[in-house]
């Protein structure tokens, strides 16, 4: 059973810098596509990235892009999500997703495992 767990969060001032990990256990993370979403109180989750195991092209959300960079390390089985020029509207819990298609979507249903998240505070 595919398991994933997500760590790296925390309180950041504006402007900061976090990288999230998402370690999987159970499975290869090589031969999955991997999406980040996030989830800010009183609002529906959201993607923030896309990245199809097919040729490793990571799609961005129009208001990450520049900021966010998405990453692998297959030998650590682990996905990184670098924030960098964070703001108070990144605040979120922030979750890793994957599922066995070679092609991923930014939709919540196209994947299969969800880690636990992990909080993202902005906030001088």
């Amino acid at each position: 059973q595919l398991q994933l767990v997500e760590s790296g969060g925390g309180l950041v001032q504006p402007g900061g810098s976090l990288r999230l990990s998402c370690v999987a256990f159970g499975a290869t993370l090589e031969t999955y596509s991997i999406a980040w979403f996030r989830q800010a109180p009183g609002k529906e989750r959201e993607a923030i990235s896309c990245t199809s195991s097919a040729d490793d092209s990571t799609n961005y959300r129009d208001s990450v892009k520049g900021r966010f960079t998405v990453s692998r390390d297959n030998a650590k089985n682990t996905v990184y999500l670098q924030m960098n020029s964070l703001e108070p509207e990144d605040t979120a819990v922030y979750y890793c997703a994957v599922t066995k298609a070679t092609l991923a979507t930014m939709d919540s249903a196209w994947y299969d495992y969800w880690g636990q998240g992990t909080q993202v505070t902005v906030s001088s």
